[in-house]
C-alpha cells in the first residue's frame, strides 16, 4: 500500500473526469494502452477495483470514489510542497537555528536579525541560549545549525572561526565612589558575578587569580540583566562584557570603568565541518561575520 505512484493517481483521476480511457490518453498525450496499464497497475497496487463501466461511460467504484477524495488532497499537498521548494530555489528562505549566550542574544544579535528579516522575509532564524558546552554539543549533533560562543571552543567535527573581541568592564552603582578597577582594589568590595561554570565566569576568575586575588562573591546570577539590576540597586559591583552596557539604555543607573589590566573575550562562529551551506545559512553566516 506504500509508495503510490503520483502519475498513476493523476491518470486515474483524468480517466474518471473525462469518462473514458481514450479521452484521458488524448489529454495526457499518451496511448490508450499506456493509460489502461497505469490504471491496472494502480488497482494491483491497492488490490481494489477502482473503475466500472455504466453504459458507455466509466464510473468510479465505491473504492474509486474514496480514492478520488484523497487525490484532491494529495494534489494540494504536492502543490504546497512545490511552492515552498520554489521559494528556496528563487531566493533566501527556510529555517536556521542559532545557539548563543544570553548576553550576545540580547545585546549583539537583534540588529543583525532585524536586518535579515527586512532583507529576507521568508528567512526564519530561531535563537536559543545556553552555555558554550551545551551549544557545541547541539551543533555536533546537528540540533543547531551554528553557534556563536565564547572561545576557546573545540570539537573533532567542528569548524571554529573567531569573529570579534569583546572587552570586559567593571560596573558600579551610579551614586557610588568607584575605585580604579584593579583586582586588588576590587577584592575588598561586594561582587555580584556570573554563576560558576560559565565561560564568562571562568575568564573573570582567571583575571583575579593572575593578580593573586581570590574572590568571594556575594551573589552569583545567571542573567546579565539581573546582575546589572543588582548593581544599580547598590548591592555591589560586577564585571561584565562591554556589549552589555554599550548604550545609555543598557547602562542606566550604572557607572562603567575599564579594567586594569584589561580583560577581553573572543566570540567565535562554530559550524559542523560537513554542514551544507544553503542560501539561508550563507546569509546568516554573512551577517554574523559582519559583526
Amino acid at each position: 500500500m506504500r509508495h503510490l505512484n503520483l502519475t498513476h493517481l493523476h491518470t486515474f483521476a483524468q480517466v474518471i473526469s473525462l469518462g473514458s480511457f481514450s479521452a484521458a490518453a488524448e489529454r495526457l498525450n499518451l496511448t490508450q494502452p499506456a493509460i489502461s496499464l497505469q490504471v491496472r497497475q494502480l488497482e494491483e497496487r491497492l488490490q481494489l477495483r477502482l473503475i466500472e463501466r455504466v453504459g458507455k461511460r466509466l464510473k468510479p467504484t465505491s473504492a474509486g470514489s474514496t480514492l478520488l477524495e484523497h487525490i484532491s488532497r494529495i494534489d494540494a499537498v504536492v502543490e504546497d510542497a512545490l511552492l515552498d521548494l520554489a521559494s528556496h530555489a528563487q531566493g533566501v528562505a527556510g529555517q536556521v537555528s542559532i545557539g548563543t549566550g544570553a548576553t550576545a542574544c540580547i545585546h549583539l544579535l537583534p540588529p543583525m536579525l532585524r536586518k535579515l528579516r527586512r532583507a529576507y522575509p521568508d528567512l526564519d532564524v530561531r535563537v536559543s541560549t545556553g552555555n558554550t558546552d551545551a551549544m557545541l554539543r547541539a551543533v555536533e549533533e546537528n540540533r543547531l545549525d551554528l553557534a556563536l560562543v565564547t572561545l576557546p571552543a573545540a570539537g573533532r567535527s567542528l569548524q571554529v572561526e573567531a569573529l570579534l573581541e569583546d572587552e570586559f568592564v567593571a560596573i558600579f552603582p551610579l551614586d557610588s565612589s568607584a575605585p580604579t578597577a584593579t583586582p586588588q582594589a576590587l577584592a575588598t568590595l561586594p561582587l555580584v558575578v556570573f554563576e560558576a561554570g560559565s565561560s564568562t565566569r571562568l575568564l573573570i576568575d582567571e583575571w583575579f587569580l593572575q593578580a593573586g586575588v581570590r574572590i568571594k562573591p556575594v551573589m552569583e546570577l545567571g542573567s546579565i540583566e539581573a546582575i546589572k539590576e543588582m548593581v544599580a540597586a547598590g548591592l555591589g559591583y560586577s564585571i561584565v562584557p562591554r556589549m552589555a552596557v554599550n548604550t545609555v539604555h543598557y547602562r542606566r543607573g550604572l557607572q562603567v570603568q575599564p579594567l586594569t589590566p584589561g580583560l577581553s573575550r573572543r566570540l567565535g562562529l562554530v559550524l559542523r565541518q560537513d554542514k551544507p551551506l544553503n542560501k539561508a545559512l550563507q546569509q546568516v553566516v554573512k551577517g554574523l561575520r559582519a559583526l
